[in-house]
Parts: structure tokens; sequence; C-alpha cells
């Protein structure tokens, strides 16, 4: 059964995975020195597991049996057997290490990659994208890959090696029963294949089960207040419970073909290979008598030979996570959402910080237009504000203007070049935005101004405090401009929350403005005192102000107001209330609800 609104869960191939395990492989090419080296230890250690059993055939034929006890060769072999074995302790530990430590950076280029691709990816992505499907990609699917070269890779070169050597040494001794010891080679690769079909299918839906869980979970820590509020915290259970069952049938179906196909199966395997190997010798021994130290080399041949095919068998299991893993993140750093971007036209910059949007349509979906011919003029240093009920447009001409989304009908100009032309470095430190809900990172309130813009000192932090008037909390904090903000910066109230997102945009000292309901979230008292700063921070810089409470915009050089995504009526406010249009409404709307709640105050 499919959820509803989550998405399809695709099967891969053989193709598919192959393709995946290629594109894994490619990011190994660094790191081909290292590599040559951890296989030249690899054959030292392979060479002497072969080694061991043909020194023992030696000792046991040509001494132990015939009864030559000659102490001087004995000694001689056990001290070679003895070295050989040292040796392989020494060298088996700087191979893994070799190995290791090149999955380790190749994980960790990975994530590096799978993070730039985040930041590098559009508003649009996310929009359609849970945060908790992107952090399982850069975490949980990532920790997988890590898995399959830590461990996995590691495994099967190993395995390779041996398999091999184990084959040419007992071609040596017995070409005629290796031939026959060949003929479980298909047996084994056929429940490979078989494990690798059926267990593909079950991994795509495990990890895709989990990214959901991390989605909804996701979802329930950032919606917590409005689910203990309208109490949803059943609904919440039952969602997160109906995809973690899910998740764990996905599991048992996994469960039950790795304890058929995994072990057992090898075990099986394996025996019948034992009884072959009995069986010929026990054949031969009518004939002739039969060399014990051979006999004993092949059995041991045997049990050297399924160590590996299990544990090959055993990690299968990871590769096939790994797999699934590795075309979810390549999924990801394939996406072609990405932020918009400049095609840059020499001299492009912002100067004067006039602003020309001509003709601007737009859609999200391709289907509605949000925006419908936008046309409108900021000279330098002038104020224009945007008004309109909610759905209006007004949030989309910002985050146009901010090349938050790709347009491709009309232009927005600044000193008359597009801003598609303009470098994005001077878009992002020439124009500075408030929004309504600011962001704080964890950090310290002097990190949230600053920003890690080192050129910015103590002093011009503090500067910048003092003029939006943020000081006067700051300071009774403890530790004052050291105080520790946590996630989101959920201990201070909004109105402080939105004095530090003030601080910030003025120390970085924008040409433009743009305050995307700037004030909504802070009380009249500290209103009147951002509005003050407002003032001042307007002063030589072009702002863009979306609001909704009017009375914070009434000196604003121009209004545009905005419904159904387009431009209805523009002027300043003394124009705007003699038309007796929309904007006439909804100011005499805000004005006798706000009298209504002076008079309920007043009596």
């Amino acid at each position: 059964m499919e959820d509803k609104g989550m998405e399809k869960i695709p099967v891969m191939n053989g193709k598919d995975q192959r393709k995946v395990l290629f594109r894994l492989l490619a990011y190994a090419k660094p790191h081909k020195k290292t590599i040559s080296i951890a296989f030249g230890l690899l054959l030292l250690t392979t060479i002497g597991d072969i080694l061991g059993p043909i020194l023992i055939k030696i000792f046991l034929d040509d001494y132990l049996t015939p009864r030559n006890l000659a102490v001087e060769p004995i000694v001689m072999l056990a001290a070679v057997y003895l070295g050989i074995q040292i040796m392989n302790v020494l060298v088996s530990y700087f191979q893994l290490l070799s190995f290791q430590k090149i999955a380790l950076k190749i994980i960790q280029q990975l994530r590096i990659d799978v993070f730039s691709k985040v930041q590098s990816l559009g508003l649009k992505y996310f929009d359609k994208t849970p945060a908790g499907a992107v952090v399982s990609r850069v975490t949980n699917d990532t920790e997988a890959i890590k898995d399959m070269f830590v461990t996995v890779i590691v495994t099967f070169i190993q395995g390779v090696f041996l398999l091999t050597g184990i084959f040419v040494a007992m071609f040596i001794l017995n070409a005629k029963l290796a031939f026959f010891c060949l003929s479980i080679l298909p047996i084994i690769f056929m429940i490979m294949r078989t494990y690798r079909k059926y267990s593909s299918v079950f991994y795509q839906e495990m990890r895709e089960r989990l990214s959901q869980l991390n989605a909804k979970l996701s979802e329930s820590l950032q919606g917590m207040g409005m689910i203990q509020v309208f109490r949803q915290e059943q609904r919440l259970r039952d969602e997160f419970g109906e995809i973690n069952q899910k998740h764990y049938m996905s599991g048992v179906r996994n469960i039950k073909i790795d304890g058929l196909l995994l072990r057992p199966a090898i075990d099986l395997v394996y025996i019948f290979a034992l009884i072959l190997v009995l069986s010929f010798f026990g054949v031969n021994s009518f004939d002739h008598a039969i060399e014990i130290g051979v006999l004993y080399a092949f059995i041991n041949y045997l049990d050297r030979f399924f160590e590996p095919v299990n544990n090959m068998m055993m990690r299968l299991s990871m590769y096939q996570q790994a797999i699934v893993s590795a075309s979810r993140v390549f999924k990801l750093l394939d996406d072609e959402a990405l932020a918009p971007q400049q095609t840059i036209v020499a001299g492009a910059a912002i100067k004067e910080a006039k602003i020309e949007v001509k003709n601007l349509s737009f859609s999200y979906d391709g289907k509605r237009d949000v925006l419908k011919n936008i046309s409108f003029t900021a000279e330098p240093g002038q104020t224009v504000a945007l008004v309109g009920h909610t759905g209006s447009g007004k949030s989309s001409i910002i985050n146009l203007l901010m090349r938050f989304y790709e347009f491709e009908r009309g232009d927005i100009l600044i000193d008359g070049n597009s801003i598609k032309s303009i470098p994005e470095k001077d878009l992002r430190t020439k124009m500075g935005l408030v929004l309504q809900d600011p962001f704080l990172f964890y950090g310290t309130i002097k990190d949230n101004i600053r920003l890690h813009n080192e050129a910015l000192t103590d002093q011009e932090i503090v500067n910048a405090a003092e003029f939006v008037q943020a000081d006067q909390f700051i300071n009774k904090l403890d530790g004052t401009y050291g105080h520790q903000v946590v996630e989101r910066g959920s201990t201070l109230s909004s109105g402080q929350r939105q004095l530090v997102a003030f601080a910030r945009t003025i120390a970085a000292n924008p040409k433009i403005l743009i305050l995307d309901e700037a004030t909504a979230n802070i009380d009249t008292e500290t209103e009147e005192a951002i509005q003050i700063a407002l003032e001042k921070m307007r002063k030589g810089r072009t702002t863009i102000a979306i609001a909704h409470r009017l009375s914070t915009i009434q000196d604003a050089d121009l209004i545009l107001v905005l419904h159904q995504g387009e431009i209805i009526e523009q002027g300043n406010h003394q124009e705007l209330l003699g038309k007796q249009g929309l904007y006439h409404k909804m100011y005499l709307l805000q004005n006798s609800t706000a009298e209504r709640v002076e008079d309920a105050v007043g009596s």
C-alpha cells in the first residue's frame, strides 16, 4: 500500500545499482597511490594465508607420516610458519588501516559535497521537500555509505584475493579436485544474485520509511506548540506509528530473506563441498594411499574458502543498504532545483540602489500566476511600501527581488542592470533583509549580529545594537553581548529577536533595505522606538517594506496596494485615502479596530 502524499518508492534494477556503485567508486580516484599501497599489503597477507596450510602439509607428508623427525628442518619449518603468522598480523593491521582511512576520506568528501549541494539548492526545492528527509540523506544515508566503504568493500577485496589464492593453491595440490570445487562457485553466485534481487526492494522501502520517520519527527518538533494547543498528540502518534509499522514490516521481510539466503544457505553449500572432498579422498584411498597433508590442506582451504564467502554474504546486507542510500544521495546531488544562477555582466553592480520592476509576472507551480504584470520604480533613498490582503503577492515580490526564485517574464533592474546580471556577492552584501520571524543561530548575541563577518569590530556591533535600541535589553542579559542564544533564539521574545535582526542588518550597512512585516511581532512601545530607528535606517537607503499595519508606512514615498497579484492602487498615504479605494477601506478597518480596543481598555 502506498501512503497518500508520500512519494512512490522506486525499485532499483541491476543496471541502476551498477551505475550507483561505479559512481561511488569514482570517489576513490584521488587516492590511487594509497590504494595501490593497500593492495600491495593485501597481497602480502593473502600470500601469508595461503602459505600456512602448505607448510603444515609439508610437515605432515614429508616429516610426520614417514617419521622423518630431523630437528633442524622441522625447527626451520616452524620458524618460517611462525614468522609468516607474525608478519600477517602486522601487515593486516596496516592494510586494514590504509583501506579504512581511504574510506573515511571518501565519505568525508561525499558529505561535504552533499552539504554544499543543499546550500546551493533554491527555496523551490525546500518548498516541496520536508526538512527531515534532507537531514536523513545528509546523515543516515551517508552513514550507510560509510559502512560500505569501511567494511563491505574491504571485505570483498580481501575475499576475492583470498579466494583466488586458495584456488591457485588447490590446483597446485590437486588439479582434478580443484575443478570439482570450482563447481560450487555458480551456486554461490546464484545465491548472491537472488539475495541482491529481493533485498534491494526491502532496503529501498526501509530507507524511504526512515526518511519519512525523520520528516514526521522534524515536523512534530517544529510544531510542538500547535500540537499541544490543538491536542493533536494522538493524531501525530498514530501517523508516526503507521509509518513506523511499515518500516518494521520492511525490516521483518528483510530479516526473513537474510535468515534464509545468508548464512544457512552458504552453510548448506559448505556441507556439500565437504562431502565432495571427503568422498574424493575416500574413493581414491581404495587404489592408493592418500596423503594426509594434502587432505588436511584441502579441508583447511575449504574452511578458509567459505570464511570470506560467509563474510561477503553477511556484508551484502550492508552493500544493499549503501547502494540504496547512495542512490538517494545522488538523487539530491543531481537535483536541478538550484538557487537562481547569475549571468554576470561586466560593470553590473549596486551603486545608487535604484530599483525598477518591469512587467513582472511569476508562478510558483507554473500553472497559477501569483504576480501579474507588476511594474513600479523605487528611486534611490525612497521607501516603497507593499500592502494588501494575505495572498496578494507581497512576499512573492520580495522573494524575487532577493533572488530566492527564478522568474522568466518581466525583469527587475537595479541601477539599470537586471538582477540576473549582478554578482551574487554584490546582491547579498548590499541588500539587507529583515523577516517577520527572524532566524537566530546557536551562539552568542554578538555572533548573531556579526554573522562571522570578521571585518566588524566589537564596537561596531555595539553601535548597531544601540542604533536600533536593542542595547536596552541586551545589557540586561547574563553576559550581555556574550549571552548564549539557544536554537532559533527560543528563549528570547519575538520583539527581542527582531531587534537583534535589525542590529544584524544595520551592522552590514546595506544600500537596499527589505522589510517583510518587520514590526509585526513587536509590542506597541517597542514599535515606537523601532519606527524612530527605521526612519534613521531608511535615510540614504532604498527601502521596500511589506506592512499589514498601515500606521507603520504612512510616511512611505510610494505605497502599492496589491490584490490577487496585481497592483490596483498606488500613491502616497494621502493620495490613496483620497481615492476611497481598497487602501481607504483597510485604513478605516484598522483604525476602527484600534479605537474599539482603546475604548475597551479605557473602560
